[in-house]
């Protein structure tokens, strides 16, 4: 992380070591910027953005920078965490830096750690207090990084279906269950991921196949409960009560195979849920806590199983092996990140 301190009155830092650039009115040296007309400039070339956030638009609008530009300087009009978390959320796998203007030592650590990350600049007013508080932040973090082990999950591995054990099935009371029905027909063997937790979610089957009871719904997939998750088809997640028509949403089938489904309507009503307690089958994947899903009580719910099984979730005894996704990262606003959650 790196420290830059405005220097624009013409004077000298007030301390000069750890510090990595100067916001001057005219660069002449690689260490020193300027901003002109929204534009961060070097003394040669642009190196990125100026974005004063002050509500939703002007937050957007510096988001749609990321990934097109080196650096985001960023100043909030009043400050808080959650703009920059939300930048720092969506500018995971980009090269786009974040700076941060920070205006009271206590902002430091909250800029300098915000969803376990951090911003990659903090910018402070040349005053001893501003700068000793970054200094203090930019050691602690480069003693977390030094000791940080990062592991990258390629793109195929992080969507790799895995074996999941079932280890209970409980009353799960009455709630609000949402059946998704898509504009486009589903296939047998097809499904969508959904979990109370971002990083273990089941492959719940959609309604294709016939039953006794009620005839097949091929657009359809009883999906659960509204505080769950869902695997969207961008690769982020949401829960299930901010969907609404339009949206596009990842399949998956029993192979591992996706393609993007566009929801046409989604019914939401009052039924007898289940809660289906699982954990991962190998005991390498295991977390520290099991998983758990809450599906409507009814024989049509199923779940996707190995070698091409589908279980009711009405008749789920222990032990019972299904397939679904076990994702390493954390979410923020459905993005993933490299932070730590534990959701339970």
């Amino acid at each position: 992380m790196e420290i830059w301190v405005d220097v624009r009155n013409g004077e000298l830092p007030v301390i000069a070591e750890g510090i990595d650039r100067l916001w001057v009115e005219t660069p002449t040296h690689d260490d020193e910027f300027a901003v002109d007309e929204a534009l961060i400039r070097g003394p040669s070339s642009v190196l990125g953005g100026y974005f004063v956030i002050a509500d939703e638009t002007s937050q957007n609008k510096s988001k749609a920078a990321i990934g097109s530009a080196e650096w985001l300087l960023i100043e909030c009009e009043t400050w808080s965490m959650i703009p920059l978390e939300n930048l720092i959320a969506a500018r995971h796998g980009s090269a786009t830096k974040i700076a941060a203007v920070i205006t009271t030592p206590q902002q430091a650590q909250g800029a300098g750690f915000a969803l376990e990350q951090g911003v990659d600049a903090l910018v402070v007013a040349n005053s001893k207090p501003l700068i000793e508080a970054a200094l203090i932040t930019k050691s602690q973090r480069l003693e977390v990084e030094s000791s940080a082990v990062h592991v990258e999950p390629s793109q195929n591995e992080s969507m790799k279906l895995e074996p999941i054990s079932i280890q209970s099935v409980e009353d799960g009371g009455v709630g609000d269950r949402y059946c998704l029905d898509f504009t486009s027909l589903l296939h047998v063997g097809e499904g969508v991921l959904v979990g109370s937790s971002s990083s273990q979610m089941l492959l719940i089957h959609s309604e294709t196949i016939p039953s006794s009871f009620v005839p097949t719904r091929p657009f359809r997939v009883n999906a659960g409960a509204p505080h769950s998750y869902i695997l969207m088809a961008d690769g982020t997640t949401k829960y299930m009560s901010e969907l609404s028509s339009g949206d596009k949403v990842m399949l998956l089938n029993e192979d591992g195979g996706s393609r993007p489904a566009t929801l046409g309507r989604i019914k939401i009503e009052q039924r007898p849920m289940l809660k289906i307690n699982f954990k991962p089958l190998n005991q390498y994947k295991q977390k520290p806590n099991e998983g758990h899903v809450f599906m409507q009580q009814a024989e049509t719910v199923r779940l996707v199983g190995q070698n091409k099984t589908r279980h009711s979730v009405t008749e789920l005894p222990r032990h019972t092996v299904v397939i679904g996704w076990l994702g390493g990262e954390g979410r923020h606003i459905g993005t993933a990140i490299a932070s730590s959650v534990e959701e339970r």
